[in-house]
């Protein structure tokens, strides 16, 4: 299916890895010139040099979300570079763990930054842009968790669920501009992140994949798998493409049924 994305401009945050890096070959292989950061540079520049096979222009910069400094010069080089931005993904964002007892004021503040905080930084830092756009479009990269309380999870699921009302909020206000904003809610989802704690303590004879579906459907996962990064590249590639142009404010499980919500 041809998109329309050929010669648009996409800023990916945590791109290094997992869903971002998914979404970045994704965009790539449509012809999407991309701008791409994380806070590892190695990882991110691999990243890179995939997407720059591809034959699309690629700017990589080392980046960390929760500092605002940092998300400005990221929006400085995209104008400098390549003078418009049509797409921004805000996929940047890491599980804070704990129950209420165990959590401090500062792992609530550490998380809301990374969470709340970096995508409000993001898209006030890309709207300039993204005015001037012919078809712009902001997809924030959430958890089905905002949703379905999972014990351990409070302070993830607390501030998912302010992302929740954050996009709704942007998609009414931004609207008479002509931005469309978008919410993707991952369930469990095999990454590298996953992988990397579990890869050698696996119990003999049974594969990565295996142990992350049987993980899945612990959690109550109706397709009794676990989720792959590009199955929710896929989706957010849609929702950047006109094949969306009315689809706005929405808030789209990616979790292969997970959960027992409406």
């Amino acid at each position: 299916m041809e998109l329309g994305l050929r010669n648009k401009v996409a800023v990916i945050t945590g791109a290094s890895h997992g869903i971002g890096r998914a979404v970045a070959l994704e965009l790539a292989a449509e012809s999407c010139d991309l701008a791409i950061c994380a806070r590892g540079l190695e990882a991110l520049e691999e990243t890179r040099r995939e997407v720059l096979a591809k034959g699309v222009r690629c700017e990589a910069m080392p980046v960390d979300v929760t500092d605002a400094s940092q998300i400005a010069q990221l929006f400085e080089r995209v104008t400098a570079v390549f003078g418009r931005l049509d797409i921004l993904v805000n996929n940047a964002g890491r599980a804070r763990g704990g129950r209420f007892a165990d959590l401090t004021d500062e792992d609530f503040i550490s998380d809301y930054q990374v969470k709340v905080l970096a995508q409000v930084r993001c898209v006030r830092a890309a709207l300039p842009l993204l005015e001037k756009s012919p078809a712009p479009r902001i997809i924030n990269v959430n958890a089905i968790v905002g949703r379905v309380i999972q014990s351990g999870l409070l302070a993830t699921a607390t501030h998912r669920a302010a992302c929740f009302a954050l996009n709704k909020g942007l998609a009414i206000e931004l609207a008479p501009k002509g931005i469309l904003v978008n919410s993707v809610n991952i369930g469990f989802v095999l990454t590298n992140q996953w992988g990397a704690s579990r890869r050698h303590n696996l119990p003999p004879g049974k594969s990565l994949e295996e142990l992350a579906d049987e993980h899945a459907r612990g959690r109550g996962t109706a397709l009794g798998r676990a989720g792959r990064p590009e199955e929710v590249a896929a989706v957010i590639a849609f929702l950047a493409s006109g094949r969306a142009s009315f689809v706005t404010g929405s808030s789209i499980d990616i979790g292969g049924g997970q959960g027992a919500h409406i």
